[in-house]
């Protein structure tokens, strides 16, 4: 029985690369033999891009240690008082729904559980994120176009 070859790699180097893409709980793994590549990709998305710089760059180009300490305990700042909106899924944060738009709420603004309160892009998906709470914006701890990572407070109503 022959077995069938899927470009230039065999069903079983496929399934042990698929395997150790699920055991290891990667993202994707990709090998190369000369001229043959084959990428396989997990259910998991890869790491976000460094937070930092507000303007886009090429994912890798930075260094986790390049991340300034008042951004790391920014990150991870426990909020106090006041309900915090996290962001859902890792993305980019977009504060208005175009560039040439008004934001979806600025500080002081009311807002109401459902109101669309910003708008985060994961994976060429646009998702609009609305709210959970009633309350007033106090701050919003993001600016637009920041890389965001699951579960960051977003901003903190009051």
């Amino acid at each position: 029985m022959s077995e069938k070859i899927y470009g230039q790699f065999d069903l079983e180097t496929i399934e042990k690369l698929a395997d150790i893409v699920k055991n290891k709980d990667l993202g994707e793994i990709t090998i190369a033999d000369g001229d043959k590549v084959i990428t396989v990709k997990g259910k998991k998305c890869p790491p976000p891009a460094p937070m930092g710089m507000p303007m886009p760059m090429a994912v890798g180009t930075a260094s986790p240690a390049s991340q300034t300490a008042s951004e790391a305990s920014a990150t991870s700042a426990p909020v106090t008082g006041g309900k915090a909106v996290k962001a859902p899924i890792v993305g980019t944060f977009y504060a208005a729904p175009s560039p040439d738009s008004k934001p979806f709420v600025s500080v002081g603004d009311k807002i109401k559980k459902g109101d669309t309160i910003f708008i985060i892009e994961s994976m060429k998906v646009m998702s609009e994120v609305q709210s959970e709470f009633d309350g007033v914006v106090r701050e919003i701890c993001v600016n637009s176009g920041d890389a965001v990572e699951f579960d960051q407070t977003i901003m903190i109503l009051d």
